[in-house]
Protein backbone atom coordinates (compact mmCIF):
# COMPACT_ATOMS: atom_id res chain seq x y z
CA UNK A 1 0.00 0.00 0.00
CA UNK A 2 2.83 2.39 0.89
CA UNK A 3 4.56 1.61 -2.41
CA UNK A 4 1.38 2.40 -4.35
CA UNK A 5 0.99 5.72 -2.50
CA UNK A 6 4.54 6.84 -3.32
CA UNK A 7 4.12 5.68 -6.91
CA UNK A 8 1.06 7.91 -7.32
CA UNK A 9 2.86 10.85 -5.73
CA UNK A 10 5.70 10.37 -8.20
CA UNK A 11 3.27 10.29 -11.12
CA UNK A 12 1.70 13.53 -9.91
CA UNK A 13 5.10 15.21 -9.70
CA UNK A 14 5.94 14.00 -13.21
CA UNK A 15 2.70 15.54 -14.50
CA UNK A 16 3.42 18.76 -12.60
CA UNK A 17 6.97 18.95 -13.91
CA UNK A 18 5.94 18.29 -17.50
CA UNK A 19 3.05 20.76 -17.68
CA UNK A 20 4.36 23.56 -15.49
CA UNK A 21 7.51 25.34 -14.40
CA UNK A 22 6.75 24.63 -10.75
CA UNK A 23 9.83 22.96 -9.21
CA UNK A 24 9.50 19.28 -8.28
CA UNK A 25 11.82 17.14 -6.10
CA UNK A 26 14.99 16.08 -7.91
CA UNK A 27 14.55 12.58 -6.48
CA UNK A 28 11.44 11.89 -8.58
CA UNK A 29 12.26 8.98 -10.92
CA UNK A 30 11.35 9.45 -14.57
CA UNK A 31 10.78 6.97 -17.36
CA UNK A 32 8.99 7.55 -20.66
CA UNK A 33 6.13 5.25 -19.71
CA UNK A 34 5.62 7.14 -16.46
CA UNK A 35 4.50 10.23 -18.38
CA UNK A 36 1.69 8.30 -20.03
CA UNK A 37 0.55 7.00 -16.63
CA UNK A 38 0.83 10.52 -15.21
CA UNK A 39 -1.88 11.71 -17.60
CA UNK A 40 -4.40 10.77 -14.89
CA UNK A 41 -3.16 13.75 -12.88
CA UNK A 42 -3.26 16.43 -15.57
CA UNK A 43 -6.55 17.67 -14.09
CA UNK A 44 -4.92 17.86 -10.67
CA UNK A 45 -2.12 19.95 -12.15
CA UNK A 46 -4.85 22.27 -13.41
CA UNK A 47 -6.10 22.61 -9.85
CA UNK A 48 -2.63 23.57 -8.63
CA UNK A 49 -2.23 26.20 -11.32
CA UNK A 50 -5.77 27.45 -10.87
CA UNK A 51 -5.37 27.85 -7.12
CA UNK A 52 -2.12 29.78 -7.57
CA UNK A 53 -3.59 32.14 -10.17
CA UNK A 54 -6.81 32.58 -8.18
CA UNK A 55 -4.86 33.37 -5.02
CA UNK A 56 -2.84 35.92 -6.96
CA UNK A 57 -6.04 37.45 -8.35
CA UNK A 58 -7.53 37.88 -4.86
CA UNK A 59 -4.32 39.54 -3.68
CA UNK A 60 -3.81 41.86 -6.64
CA UNK A 61 -7.49 42.83 -6.76
CA UNK A 62 -6.94 44.73 -3.50
CA UNK A 63 -4.46 47.10 -5.15
CA UNK A 64 -5.31 47.26 -8.87
CA UNK A 65 -8.36 47.70 -11.13
CA UNK A 66 -9.85 44.42 -12.27
CA UNK A 67 -8.59 44.77 -15.85
CA UNK A 68 -5.00 45.22 -14.65
CA UNK A 69 -5.33 42.35 -12.17
CA UNK A 70 -6.57 40.00 -14.89
CA UNK A 71 -3.75 41.05 -17.22
CA UNK A 72 -1.19 40.28 -14.50
CA UNK A 73 -2.83 36.94 -13.70
CA UNK A 74 -2.77 35.88 -17.35
CA UNK A 75 0.90 36.88 -17.51
CA UNK A 76 1.77 34.88 -14.39
CA UNK A 77 -0.20 31.94 -15.77
CA UNK A 78 2.06 32.02 -18.83
CA UNK A 79 5.12 31.99 -16.60
CA UNK A 80 3.78 29.10 -14.50
CA UNK A 81 3.32 26.89 -17.56
CA UNK A 82 6.11 28.27 -19.71
CA UNK A 83 3.40 29.12 -22.27
CA UNK A 84 3.32 25.37 -22.93
CA UNK A 85 -0.31 25.18 -24.07
CA UNK A 86 -0.18 28.50 -25.91
CA UNK A 87 2.77 27.18 -27.92
CA UNK A 88 0.67 24.15 -28.86
CA UNK A 89 -2.21 26.40 -29.95
CA UNK A 90 0.05 28.46 -32.20
CA UNK A 91 1.75 25.40 -33.73
CA UNK A 92 -1.62 23.72 -34.32
CA UNK A 93 -3.08 26.65 -36.24
CA UNK A 94 0.13 27.10 -38.24
CA UNK A 95 0.08 23.43 -39.18
CA UNK A 96 -3.63 22.96 -39.82
CA UNK A 97 -3.98 26.03 -42.02
CA UNK A 98 -0.48 26.25 -43.48
CA UNK A 99 -0.22 22.68 -44.75
CA UNK A 100 -2.24 20.70 -47.27
CA UNK A 101 -1.35 17.12 -46.37
CA UNK A 102 -0.99 15.41 -43.01
CA UNK A 103 2.78 15.21 -43.49
CA UNK A 104 2.97 18.93 -44.31
CA UNK A 105 0.91 19.84 -41.27
CA UNK A 106 3.03 17.73 -38.93
CA UNK A 107 6.21 19.19 -40.40
CA UNK A 108 4.99 22.77 -39.95
CA UNK A 109 3.82 22.07 -36.40
CA UNK A 110 7.30 20.82 -35.57
CA UNK A 111 8.92 24.00 -36.91
CA UNK A 112 9.95 26.32 -34.06
CA UNK A 113 9.18 29.43 -36.11
CA UNK A 114 5.87 31.23 -35.56
CA UNK A 115 3.68 31.75 -38.62
CA UNK A 116 0.83 34.12 -39.36
CA UNK A 117 -1.93 31.66 -38.45
CA UNK A 118 -0.25 30.77 -35.17
CA UNK A 119 0.43 34.40 -34.25
CA UNK A 120 -3.18 35.35 -34.99
CA UNK A 121 -4.55 32.42 -32.96
CA UNK A 122 -2.25 33.23 -30.03
CA UNK A 123 -3.16 36.93 -30.08
CA UNK A 124 -6.89 36.23 -30.26
CA UNK A 125 -6.67 33.62 -27.50
CA UNK A 126 -4.87 35.91 -25.04
CA UNK A 127 -7.07 38.87 -25.93
CA UNK A 128 -10.16 36.68 -25.64
CA UNK A 129 -9.22 35.55 -22.15
CA UNK A 130 -8.68 39.12 -21.02
CA UNK A 131 -11.96 40.40 -22.50
CA UNK A 132 -14.06 37.51 -21.19
CA UNK A 133 -12.59 37.57 -17.69
CA UNK A 134 -13.03 41.34 -17.37
CA UNK A 135 -16.73 40.84 -18.14
CA UNK A 136 -17.28 37.90 -15.79
CA UNK A 137 -18.68 38.79 -12.38
CA UNK A 138 -17.09 35.98 -10.36
CA UNK A 139 -13.55 35.72 -11.75
CA UNK A 140 -12.15 33.45 -8.97
CA UNK A 141 -14.87 30.87 -9.63
CA UNK A 142 -14.25 31.08 -13.39
CA UNK A 143 -10.53 30.45 -12.94
CA UNK A 144 -11.10 27.53 -10.57
CA UNK A 145 -13.48 25.92 -13.05
CA UNK A 146 -11.50 26.58 -16.23
CA UNK A 147 -8.01 25.54 -15.18
CA UNK A 148 -8.79 21.93 -14.16
CA UNK A 149 -11.77 21.34 -16.48
CA UNK A 150 -9.93 22.45 -19.63
CA UNK A 151 -7.05 20.10 -18.81
CA UNK A 152 -9.44 17.23 -18.14
CA UNK A 153 -10.91 17.72 -21.61
CA UNK A 154 -7.51 17.94 -23.29
CA UNK A 155 -6.12 14.83 -21.58
CA UNK A 156 -9.26 12.81 -22.37
CA UNK A 157 -8.24 12.61 -26.03
CA UNK A 158 -5.43 10.27 -25.03
CA UNK A 159 -8.14 7.75 -24.09
CA UNK A 160 -9.89 7.36 -27.44
CA UNK A 161 -7.60 8.81 -30.12
CA UNK A 162 -4.41 7.65 -31.79
CA UNK A 163 -1.13 9.53 -31.63
CA UNK A 164 -0.60 11.16 -35.03
CA UNK A 165 3.19 11.22 -35.26
CA UNK A 166 4.98 8.14 -36.57
CA UNK A 167 8.40 9.24 -35.26
CA UNK A 168 9.54 9.39 -31.66
CA UNK A 169 11.14 12.83 -31.80
CA UNK A 170 8.21 14.70 -30.33
CA UNK A 171 8.51 15.74 -26.70
CA UNK A 172 5.01 14.31 -26.19
CA UNK A 173 5.77 10.93 -27.78
CA UNK A 174 5.63 9.16 -24.38
CA UNK A 175 1.90 9.99 -24.34
CA UNK A 176 1.36 7.89 -27.47
CA UNK A 177 -0.05 4.87 -25.58
CA UNK A 178 -3.78 4.99 -25.02
CA UNK A 179 -5.02 6.13 -21.62
CA UNK A 180 -6.73 3.34 -19.67
CA UNK A 181 -10.29 3.59 -18.43
CA UNK A 182 -9.05 3.79 -14.84
CA UNK A 183 -6.72 6.69 -15.68
CA UNK A 184 -9.57 8.54 -17.39
CA UNK A 185 -11.82 8.02 -14.35
CA UNK A 186 -9.13 9.37 -12.02
CA UNK A 187 -8.76 12.43 -14.23
CA UNK A 188 -12.51 13.06 -14.29
CA UNK A 189 -12.85 12.36 -10.55
CA UNK A 190 -10.46 15.24 -9.93
CA UNK A 191 -13.27 17.52 -11.11
CA UNK A 192 -15.57 16.51 -8.23
CA UNK A 193 -14.35 19.32 -5.90
CA UNK A 194 -16.14 21.73 -8.26
CA UNK A 195 -19.41 20.62 -6.69
CA UNK A 196 -18.26 22.07 -3.36
CA UNK A 197 -18.39 25.70 -4.50
CA UNK A 198 -20.20 25.79 -7.85
CA UNK A 199 -23.99 25.37 -8.13
CA UNK A 200 -24.78 21.86 -9.35
CA UNK A 201 -27.09 23.05 -12.14
CA UNK A 202 -24.38 25.36 -13.47
CA UNK A 203 -21.82 22.55 -13.51
CA UNK A 204 -24.20 20.20 -15.31
CA UNK A 205 -24.93 22.84 -17.95
CA UNK A 206 -21.22 23.49 -18.41
CA UNK A 207 -20.38 19.81 -18.69
CA UNK A 208 -23.17 19.21 -21.22
CA UNK A 209 -21.84 21.91 -23.54
CA UNK A 210 -18.20 20.94 -22.97
CA UNK A 211 -18.94 17.37 -24.01
CA UNK A 212 -20.23 18.70 -27.33
CA UNK A 213 -17.18 20.95 -27.66
CA UNK A 214 -14.93 18.00 -26.88
CA UNK A 215 -16.35 15.92 -29.73
CA UNK A 216 -16.17 18.91 -32.08
CA UNK A 217 -12.47 19.25 -31.28
CA UNK A 218 -12.02 15.52 -31.79
CA UNK A 219 -13.61 15.74 -35.22
CA UNK A 220 -11.34 18.71 -36.00
CA UNK A 221 -8.19 16.75 -35.11
CA UNK A 222 -9.28 13.64 -37.00
CA UNK A 223 -10.04 15.71 -40.08
CA UNK A 224 -6.57 17.23 -40.15
CA UNK A 225 -4.30 14.57 -38.63
CA UNK A 226 -6.39 11.43 -38.02
CA UNK A 227 -5.18 11.69 -34.42
CA UNK A 228 -3.63 14.00 -31.86
CA UNK A 229 -0.22 15.41 -31.01
CA UNK A 230 1.07 17.24 -27.96
CA UNK A 231 0.47 20.50 -29.81
CA UNK A 232 -3.17 19.73 -30.53
CA UNK A 233 -3.74 18.79 -26.88
CA UNK A 234 -2.39 22.21 -25.93
CA UNK A 235 -4.70 23.82 -28.46
CA UNK A 236 -7.67 21.89 -27.08
CA UNK A 237 -6.82 23.05 -23.56
CA UNK A 238 -6.71 26.68 -24.67
CA UNK A 239 -9.91 26.47 -26.71
CA UNK A 240 -11.69 24.67 -23.87
CA UNK A 241 -10.59 27.33 -21.38
CA UNK A 242 -11.94 30.07 -23.65
CA UNK A 243 -15.17 28.15 -24.11
CA UNK A 244 -15.65 27.86 -20.35
CA UNK A 245 -15.20 31.60 -19.85
CA UNK A 246 -17.63 32.34 -22.67
CA UNK A 247 -20.20 29.93 -21.28
CA UNK A 248 -19.95 31.36 -17.77
CA UNK A 249 -20.37 34.87 -19.13
CA UNK A 250 -23.32 33.85 -21.28
CA UNK A 251 -25.06 31.97 -18.45
CA UNK A 252 -24.64 34.88 -16.04
CA UNK A 253 -26.14 37.28 -18.58
CA UNK A 254 -29.17 35.11 -19.34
Amino acid sequence: MKHIFYQQINLFFIALGFFSRIPIPKSVPFKAEYLNQASRYFTLVGWCLGLLVTGLYLLLDIFFPQSVTIFLCISVGLLLTGAFHEDGLADTFDGFYGGHTKADKLRIMKDSRLGTYGAAALFMSLLGKWILLTEITNVPMALLIAYPASRAIASSFIFDMDYARLDETSKSAPLASRQTGRELLVSLACLLPLFLFVPTLLILKLFAVLILVRFALQWFMKRHLSGYTGDTLGACQQLSELTIYALLLGMSAS
